[in-house]
């Protein structure tokens, strides 16, 4: 989730973090709270929102004003064209937000206090694709001040931190691990497919870096029976994402028809005993002559599960079921490492800066390419400008170079995802920082008044 607080609203800005609250993370807090084994990766820039001043009660008028005036004005609009299924359809979405109004009470409007039991795992401070920054001071801000925040939140509430480090966008390169290892972590995710192949059992067991850092394959064949064009949640039955009424409401179904949500419920248990039971074949198949049978590491964006996929969060209830009744274990990721012997890492990288990532073609053309090009070189730029800086450099020039850096500005262009708002985030954060040069360590950190509140000069 990319710093939105303050930044917008309707149809783009704070009305994301809303919806992500509403639909995936209240949802995900009562999985977890009901004992679910999920590893649970926290950035901090989404710490940073759900923790700033006013945030409750903005999301609370939202749900309570905003949310419930557009799911009556489009069922009264659809009812008077004769729609009455659809109708019915959007007010019985609106029920979701009437139990996260209640929930959310019953927390105190404290979300951030009730998930950090759970939270496991951390990241950098503002989701920056960590291979295409410019410097080793550029690079350490990223790690240290992700790993700070997540110690100064969660240290005296949560499970002690053991080293779980969220790559964003998966983007590895050999030369990161030695900021990583002095930083405190020990493990990180990456994305190998190019590397090994889509049917490889070594998908299936973690690696050790020559710096001491776990890497842990994500099985990207297991996650592709959920995210891909082709994955559980493009079945004709769920609710349709894109098709939506005037105030952003879904009653369709991807066929095109009204949407059953009793129907699209039965389907996602399905899809769950079908998710299990392929999990479980391939970790037989691929497995077998590994330590511990394999372990088959599936990474989601929380905001896929009830968000993106409504019904996401439903299917990953069921699945939790599954395997229980299938007898497929489902391990916390800390707990899995303490268990699997790694294998040398020595040979997987041909070259220290050869770099993986999970997106598109598996390398940097997602943050680095010719649409972006501009972009990339300026986020470089400006982190070389900051450097050149030193002790001139203020907190709020160091908060609008760390926004600068966060990878969904490029990939919301890369991917025609909201470009225009994601070009005027870019550009403000761009021109905010060369402000921020000219006035000194005196600037006003103004909008950017919640993001890396633990960042170190």
């Amino acid at each position: 989730m990319p710093y939105v607080e303050g930044f917008g609203t309707w149809p783009f800005g704070e009305e994301w973090l809303w919806e992500a609250i509403t639909s995936s993370y209240l949802p995900l807090l009562g999985l977890l709270e009901a004992g679910a084994p999920l590893t649970l990766s926290l950035t901090p820039v989404l710490c940073d929102q759900l923790e700033g001043d006013g945030v409750a009660e903005r999301y609370r008028a939202f749900l309570d004003v905003v949310r419930r005036h557009t799911h009556h004005e489009d069922a009264r609009g659809l009812r008077a064209g004769g729609h009455d299924a659809l109708s019915d359809e959007v007010l019985r979405s609106w029920g979701d937000y009437e139990r996260a109004l209640l929930r959310f009470a019953e927390l105190d409007g404290d979300l951030l206090g009730a998930l950090a039991p759970y939270a496991q795992w951390t990241s950098s401070a503002t989701h920056a694709v960590l291979p295409l920054l410019a410097t080793d001071a550029g690079l350490d801000a990223q790690v240290t001040t992700g790993i700070d925040s997540h110690r100064a939140r969660f240290g005296r509430v949560g499970a002690d931190w053991r080293g779980g480090f969220w790559l964003p966008e998966c983007a590895h390169a050999p030369w990161l691990e030695p900021t990583l290892a002095d930083a405190g972590v020990h493990a990180s995710c990456v994305e190998l497919t190019n590397a090994f192949g889509p049917d490889s059992p070594r998908h299936l067991q973690p690696l050790l870096g020559d710096a001491g850092v776990r890497l842990v394959p994500i099985d990207r064949a297991t996650m592709s029976l959920v995210w891909s064009d082709s994955g559980y949640p493009a079945h004709r039955d769920y609710r349709d994402y894109h098709h939506h009424t005037i105030h952003h409401h879904n009653p369709w179904a991807n066929h095109g028809g009204g949407y059953d949500h009793a129907r699209a419920l039965a389907l996602a248990r399905a899809h769950a005993v079908d998710f299990v039971a392929r999990t479980r074949a391939r970790l037989e198949r691929l497995g077998g002559g590994l330590p511990g049978g394999g372990l088959a590491v599936c990474a989601l964006d929380t905001e896929l599960l009830g968000h993106w996929w409504y019904e996401g969060g439903a299917w990953l209830s069921y699945v939790v079921e599954e395997c229980a009744s299938q007898g497929l274990e489902l391990v916390r990721l800390d707990d899995a490492l303490e268990r699997f012997e790694p294998a040398p890492a020595a040979g997987v990288w041909r070259d220290p800066e050869q770099v993986s990532t999970w997106g598109e073609h598996g390398d940097l053309s997602t943050w680095s390419s010719p649409v972006v090009a501009e972009m990339a070189f300026a986020i470089r730029a400006a982190e070389l400008a900051a450097e050149r800086a030193g002790s001139g450099l203020g907190p709020a020039g160091l908060r609008q170079l760390l926004a600068l850096q966060s990878s969904d500005w490029a990939f919301m262009v890369s991917r025609g995802l909201a470009v225009p708002y994601a070009r005027q985030r870019f550009d403000e954060h761009r021109q905010g920082l060369s402000d921020a040069l000219c006035q000194g360590r005196d600037a006003s950190v103004g909008p950017l008044r919640n993001l890396a509140v633990h960042a170190r000069l």
